[in-house]
């Protein structure tokens, strides 16, 4: 993706969502900007119990909606990678 390229958050598949969340989506997405994959895993895990926490996470369906539009368009090796983050960081929420 693109510096500062948030396009994909006006696809009509995500009116749903809460302004405020997707907000704090774009907000991490550039404060994890320039990290390393093995950074970005813990980076990711603070981020979602700090989101839990506060009361502004997102729901399994909100998730997966999200993913599904960030994939769209990608490169099945962009498409690899992402999955690939979804794996470790469901892997890391079960070893809590």
């Amino acid at each position: 993706m693109a510096n500062n390229d948030f396009s994909w958050m006006n696809n009509p598949a995500l009116k749903n969502i809460d302004a405020a969340k997707l907000q704090m989506l774009m907000t991490l997405a550039n404060q994890g900007k320039g990290k390393s994959q093995k950074e970005l895993l813990p980076f990711l895990m603070t981020a979602a119990s700090q989101a839990k926490s506060s009361g502004n996470s997102f729901t399994n369906d909100e998730t997966n909606l999200i993913l599904e539009v960030l994939k769209q368009g990608k490169s099945p090796e962009e498409t690899a990678k992402i999955e690939q983050m979804v794996s470790l960081v469901q892997k890391m929420k079960q070893m809590r």
